[in-house]
Formats: C-alpha cells, structure tokens, sequence
C-alpha cells in the first residue's frame, strides 16, 4: 500500500463517519419535532439549523409531505445512505487496485 492509498482511505473514512453523523443528526431532528421541545434550547436550535437546509433542497425539489407527514428527513437519509454506499465502494476499488 503506497502513501496515497492511506491518504484516500483515511480521507474516505472521515466522509463516511460525517456522513453517519449527519444521518444521525437528522434521525434526532425528525424525532424532536414530534415532541416540540423548547425552541430557544441552544442544542435544538444547532440541529434545526444543521437540519433545515437539506428539508428546503429537499421541499423544492418534491412534495414531501403526505396525509400530514412530512417525508423528507426519510428522502435524505436514503439519498445519504446511497451516496455513503457508492463512496465507500469507489473508495476500496481505487485502494485495491
């Protein structure tokens, strides 16, 4: 394994863990709007601003929401998940060969 192999491996492997970390931060934000927490809480206040502008992309782009629920953290997590799959294997075909 040369240098560079190391680089974009450990470079792909930050993606991936930033990646699962925003999933996770819109996993949280989705639950906490079914329990209305207080709005001037400093931690809901830094998730709704990680969170909102991936739901307006999303909201432009296509109706999300259906008979009252609003499917657009389910539409990014999915869209994360398959761009997180497509890094990883582009990442071990260039590390393999």
């Amino acid at each position: 394994m040369n240098p560079i192999d190391g680089i974009v491996s450990g470079l792909g492997g930050i993606v991936h863990s930033l990646l699962t970390v925003y999933i996770w931060i819109i996993i949280i934000g989705s639950l906490l709007t079914w329990v209305r927490p207080d709005p001037y809480n400093p931690i809901v206040q830094i998730i709704y601003r990680l969170t909102e502008p991936a739901y307006r992309l999303v909201r432009r782009m296509m109706p999300t929401v259906f008979n009252g629920l609003d499917l657009a953290p389910l539409i990014i997590i999915i869209l994360l998940q398959v761009i997180d799959i497509i890094l990883v294997n582009i990442i071990n075909a260039m590390v393999l060969s």
